[in-house]
């Protein structure tokens, strides 16, 4: 291993706050992966007339639960759960509101102010901003997980086949490395997200294109050292 970056890894292990700083920010995310177990709209177990019903992955019409609609259950109308109370009940998750759900029985106005049933208030639209960010902390953190992943493999890959090759291969990649390096990152990917879609597989491919330039260039100066 390279001395430099042995001695960058031995400072940050030897470094207290680093460690607890990576535990926390794993402990995060795995909670963020459970995002639809903790905050969510509907409930994780339904007993309605010794009837088990699991609403957390399977949609489940209004009529099931003594409602006059055949549309999906909405798990906080009024009517919805006094029927099940009488019947029944069932188990919310911590926090009873999902990313988009829109708190309708609310009497403050919107946006509210953090309070026991919004722990952070929620926004314009009346949705819970707790669960919202611990939704986007999950889509974030898996976004820049992937994307390293992803250019690390394809900046190695490149990497290890012009250090191998050499000559014309080596000469090829580095043209092309030093024609993408020498452009303007943020202003392209400004002008390729107004032609696209901006999804979450069309933003990582976007990103993809100049992401795995630096893992090519740490490769190469590396087998040159």
């Amino acid at each position: 291993m390279n001395r430099e970056l042995q001695r960058k890894l031995d400072t940050f292990w030897f470094n207290k706050q680093a460690r607890i700083s990576l535990f926390c920010f794993f402990l995060l995310y795995i909670i963020s992966l459970m995002s639809n177990i903790i905050a969510n709209d509907k409930p994780l177990i339904v007993n309605y007339k010794n009837q088990y019903y699991f609403p957390i992955v399977k949609n489940y019409p209004a009529t099931a639960f003594g409602g006059k609609l055949k549309s999906y259950t909405d798990y906080k109308s009024p009517h919805i759960i006094k029927k099940i109370n009488q019947n029944g009940w069932m188990i919310m998750p911590i926090i009873p509101y999902s990313y988009d759900t829109h708190d309708f029985q609310s009497q403050q106005a919107q946006p509210a102010s953090p309070s026991w049933q919004h722990i952070l208030g929620t926004d314009d639209q009346g949705r819970d901003i707790l669960a919202r960010t611990l939704y986007a902390l999950r889509i974030n953190i898996s976004f820049g997980i992937i994307l390293t992943a992803c250019s690390l493999i394809i900046g190695v890959s490149i990497g290890a086949i012009q250090g191998y090759f050499g000559g014309w291969v080596d000469l090829i990649g580095q043209r092309i490395i030093e024609i993408f390096s020498g452009m303007p990152t943020l202003y392209l990917l400004i002008i390729l997200t107004s032609f696209i879609q901006p999804t979450f597989l069309s933003l990582l491919g976007v990103l993809l294109i100049f992401g795995w330039i630096k893992f090519a260039i740490f490769l190469l100066n590396f087998i040159t050292l």
